[in-house]
């Protein structure tokens, strides 16, 4: 059985991403001509404009965001996008596309280029683990920028949590108490251990750490 070369869990399918990765990713790709605009109104400086000169006689700073600008610029956002439809295309034995138009149009075309090869990407290319995590990190990135979110606390760490679905797969999702909770519940196939499975809860985990152990 494979893993999911994002995830690492158990691909029962064959495939290099999982359903749900698969369909993360082709989320991300989508959102990426929304965050291109999206950094529009972040082009200027916190500070404001420089003008003239600085207050120590030196050259004023460029009075745009200089991370913004190339993110939005040819080697930015779009770059990402059409390098990796040129790996596609090319391990797929289709001809080279030749970008065309303006920054934005290029992004889209990109875009729809990714997102028809995603069946393909998921199930039959060994790069897709890399695709999905760049494209991962790219999103992440951008979203630091255009919505920043407060660090929020991660609880304490209990284990793997060991669910099984019906087939017997073993979830192994990493499960936190966060503060505040009544129960702990696995983010990824949502089971909940209310305080009175906890003792158990630990023996379950504790056997299934001594079993990978031993494996």
């Amino acid at each position: 059985m494979n893993l999911c070369l994002l995830c690492d869990k158990p691909e029962p399918t064959g495939s290099y991403l999982c359903i749900g990765c698969t369909k993360a990713t082709e989320v991300r790709v989508q959102s990426l001509p929304a965050l291109y605009r999206g950094l529009a109104p972040f082009l200027q400086p916190a500070g404001g404009a420089g003008q003239g000169r600085s207050g120590k006689g030196g050259p004023a700073p460029l009075p745009v965001n200089e991370e913004v600008l190339d993110l939005r610029g040819p080697g930015g956002i779009v770059g990402v996008a059409e390098r990796w439809l040129a790996d596609v295309r090319r391990d797929r034995g289709h001809t080279a596309a030749t970008p065309s138009g303006g920054v934005e149009a290029r992004l889209q075309a990109a875009v729809t280029g990714l997102l028809a090869n995603m069946p393909w990407i998921a199930v039959s290319w060994p790069a897709a683990g890399y695709f999905a995590k760049d494209i991962r990190d790219l999103v992440d990135s951008l979203r630091t920028i255009i919505a920043p979110t407060p660090e929020v606390a991660r609880g304490q760490r209990l284990g793997h949590c060991p669910a099984m679905d019906p087939s017997g797969v073993l979830c192994g999702s990493v499960l936190r108490l966060m503060p505040g909770d009544k129960a702990v519940r696995c983010e990824w196939c949502g089971t909940a251990y209310p305080p009175y499975v906890w003792a158990q809860l630990k023996s379950w985990i504790n056997e299934d750490m001594k079993a990978s152990d031993a494996a």
